[in-house]
């Protein structure tokens, strides 16, 4: 338990007064709980939809987009805006690295975070109301699943950065305990075919990774949370098409 509450500190704004201490062991733990805590931020995102849905679906896809960051505090849409600022900076592994650490937003950074919230509020405000919940609560989970995999799975690019500190003590066991689990629960909320759009954000996560490895060499913790940011659009977009086709 110490290791899934140091996950909800970390990946989420949820006040939960509890002081655990980040060590190795807890935090290669808590990867088996990445795709839960992302149900769990799922279901915030979820309540303020259904709250607003009374209004109107514009308003609802507004809200759910706002809730999930203030459930996060924006911690992966900063990453998506570092990574966007560094690898389409076309400068050296060096540099790019080093803009990636710079606090500051770039014209991309501003760029892809008007992206992300346009295609999600676009993507959320037509999906069918009934379906919401399930895209939510899985699309979410199946996001912090592929950063888990680029985590266990993936090489840094730098050292002593926040990538390293989960990477290092990783173990594939659990991942792919945790890809077991969730992929139960996939079926179990959402029905087979829902597998389909866990399968379309994992192999998304897979060319991140190959295509970071090409521009710096490795991963870091931006890409990660750039991972999870687009992976979700990917996620909803096969989510709505799945439920309009098959």
């Amino acid at each position: 338990m110490k290791s899934f509450v140091l996950m909800l500190q970390f990946l989420t704004r949820i006040p939960i007064p509890i002081s655990i201490d980040m060590d190795q062991k807890t935090i290669s733990r808590g990867l088996f709980f990445f795709p839960l805590v992302g149900m769990v931020i799922g279901c915030i995102a979820w309540v303020v939809y259904y709250v607003f849905s009374f209004l109107s679906r514009d308003i609802a896809a507004l809200g759910a987009v706002m809730g999930a960051v203030a459930a996060t505090g924006g911690l992966h849409v900063d990453g998506l805006s570092d990574t966007c600022d560094g690898f389409f900076s076309s400068r050296t592994r060096e540099k790019i690295l080093e803009i990636m650490k710079d606090s500051r937003v770039g014209t991309f950074g501003v760029i892809a975070i008007l992206f992300d919230f346009l295609a999600r509020y676009s993507i959320i405000r037509d999906l069918p109301q009934n379906a919401a919940f399930p895209a939510f609560v899985l699309v979410f989970g199946a996001s912090r699943l592929g950063a888990a995999m680029l985590i266990t799975f993936g090489k840094n690019a730098r050292s002593g950065g926040l990538g390293e500190m989960f990477s290092s003590g990783s173990k594939k066991g659990i991942f792919f305990l945790s890809f077991a689990v969730f992929s139960l629960l996939s079926v179990w909320i959402g029905g087979w075919s829902f597998l389909i759009c866990l399968a379309a954000m994992l192999l998304f996560c897979l060319l991140l990774m190959r295509y970071s490895y090409k521009i710096i060499g490795g991963l870091t913790g931006d890409v990660y949370g750039a991972g999870i940011e687009l992976s979700e659009i990917v996620g909803l977009i096969v989510f709505l098409v799945v439920e309009r086709w098959i």
